[in-house]
């Protein structure tokens, strides 16, 4: 059994293999090293040092920007009390549903040169043009769009932070002479950090993912790099060169994480429930206003945009939207079946015997794996034993795709469910006569029923929400919605991709309606 598992483990971590094998396998001759090396340094002298520069921009402009409205958000609403505080709380993680490049398409539909906040602003003020209005297809609009997308993984895990420190401590911090904003970046926020640092390298390892919005941008990053150089030069030794260099900025951002929580030690000792300042006046308007313009702007006009974009249509349903749907849900239905089964696997093995702990850590890194490189591993592994092929026939090489990169995700779940289940019900089940697969079919899974729900649901959005793997990977003729809306939006058909984009949102809001309710019991 043990060595099924470990078997199973090692074969999601292939792409990884795949990534360093074309230079030690076969397939790959001296001249193709001496063309790799000529290839690298053209990069390098033209190309690489601005997908380091971009991509270093972009990144420490959307950690910015997630701090500032992750933090700010959950602090104001784990600490005070104002009007509209329980709507706010639940709703201001409804920007999880929102992939980042349908937000990119609205963000430039919008402040384009022919969109309507411009239109509007050349007829009040009678110009012909704009010339102070920013560029929306710029490293900024980027980083704006990212931010307000991605706040949300900041704000879930700050929130929870800030209400297991007691507001006591602020007012420690003011019987010692300090303002309360004093009290909060000098106690408050340090006590924080690790729980900040986690949420900002999730959304910096979505930024780094990502490839429709920074393409639709013109925005040169290292994914963008990966799909030129794979679908435009078909140079697969590029290619993999550039996913190396994107893994190591996935991996930089990792070992900063971990080490940050590693070397931080806080604890407190006041477990009084949090008590809620409650806010009047300027403040309370100020507070109001701060949760309003950030669900504003991260959901509210995204999805109004898209219900005008789909009224401009004429709410007219493409003959393709069906093909598209049907592909979406089977091949995510399929995934998600499979990765509650597999983590069902994993996770109830572990629970059997603790010494293949490591064989979870090492599937929880897929997750990190951007798309592209994930897609750009399997690709040069299969091209090693001439089986690419497969690619354009079927949907196994796809399948295992998303559960290489989603994988980790049920198994988080799963694993959460089980520790809830105390081991004296498997020692009462043992002495029963029970094996390890009864005990499993008859009490872990009918008590896991809520979590293995969830599980799934949660694969099943982020597979349709999928791009890079998808665009790389999928069969011959084989377009789901989130590549239906890439290509709508590359041929600047905007008003098309009203439906499948608002489908995405759609299928998006279920895991945010449970996370919704997990919050409002928090």
């Amino acid at each position: 059994m043990n060595r099924i598992i470990v078997s199973l483990a090692l074969l999601l971590f292939l792409p990884l293999l795949g990534l360093i094998a074309p230079f030690f396998l076969g397939g790959v001759t001296n001249s193709d090293l001496t063309i790799a090396i000529d290839t690298l340094s053209h990069l390098w002298n033209y190309v690489l040092s601005t997908y380091i520069a971009t991509t270093f921009i972009l990144i420490v402009g959307v950690g910015i920007g997630v701090f500032i409205l992750g933090v700010g958000n959950a602090w104001i609403i784990a600490s005070y009390d104002f009007p509209g505080k329980k709507v706010f709380e639940s709703v201001l993680i409804l920007p999880l549903a929102v992939p980042t490049y349908v937000m990119a398409y609205l963000f430039v539909d919008l402040l384009q040169f022919s969109g309507p906040i411009q239109s509007l602003l050349r007829g009040l003020f009678g110009f012909n043009t704009l010339w102070f209005f920013p560029d929306p297809r710029s490293l900024g609009g980027a980083i704006w769009v990212f931010s307000f997308c991605l706040y949300p993984y900041v704000y879930l895990m700050t929130r929870v932070a800030f209400l297991e420190r007691s507001r006591r401590l602020i007012e420690v911090s003011e019987t010692l002479g300090y303002s309360p904003i004093q009290g909060f970046i000098q106690l408050v926020l340090p006590m924080a950090r690790p729980s900040i640092y986690a949420g900002m390298a999730l959304a910096l390892m979505e930024v780094l993912s990502d490839f429709g919005a920074v393409s639709y941008f013109g925005v040169q990053t290292f994914a963008t790099g990966i799909f030129k150089a794979w679908l435009s030069f078909g140079d697969r030794l590029a290619a993999v060169q550039l996913a190396l260099g994107l893994l190591s900025f996935v991996l930089l951002i990792f070992y900063i994480e971990r080490r940050s929580r590693s070397k931080l030690r806080f604890a407190s000792s006041l477990q009084t429930k949090p008590i809620a300042k409650k806010l009047h006046g300027g403040m309370s308007i100020f507070a109001f206003s701060f949760c309003c313009l950030t669900l504003l702007f991260g959901f509210l006009i995204p999805s109004f945009a898209l219900l005008h974009l789909l009224y401009q249509q004429g709410f007219n349903v493409d003959a393709r939207y069906l093909v598209w749907l049907s592909n979406s849900l089977s091949v995510s239905t399929i995934t998600a079946l499979i990765s509650v089964a597999l983590a069902v696997f994993f996770a109830y093995s572990v629970r059997l015997n603790s010494s293949l702990a490591w064989v979870n850590h090492l599937l929880g890194f897929g997750y990190a794996l951007p798309g592209a490189v994930l897609a750009i591993g399997i690709l040069s592994f299969l091209e090693i034993f001439q089986l690419a092929w497969w690619i354009s026939t079927s949907l196994i090489i796809l399948v295992y795709a998303y559960l290489v990169r989603f994988l980790s995700s049920s198994l988080q779940s799963v694993e959460t469910g089980l520790i809830r289940i105390t081991p004296s019900m498997d020692g009462s089940a043992a002495l029963l006569g029970s094996s390890n697969i009864q005990i499993l079919r008859r009490v872990h899974v009918p008590l896991l029923k809520r979590s293995l729900i969830t599980a799934g649901l949660f694969v099943f959005v982020d597979a349709m929400k999928e791009l890079p793997a998808t665009l790389l990977l999928r069969p011959f003729n084989f377009d789901t919605l989130a590549v239906a809306a890439y290509q709508l939006a590359a041929d600047e058909r905007l008003a098309e991709l009203a439906l499948p984009s608002l489908t995405i949102v759609l299928v998006g809001l279920f895991p945010v309606f449970i996370l919704s309710r997990m919050i409002s019991k928090a």
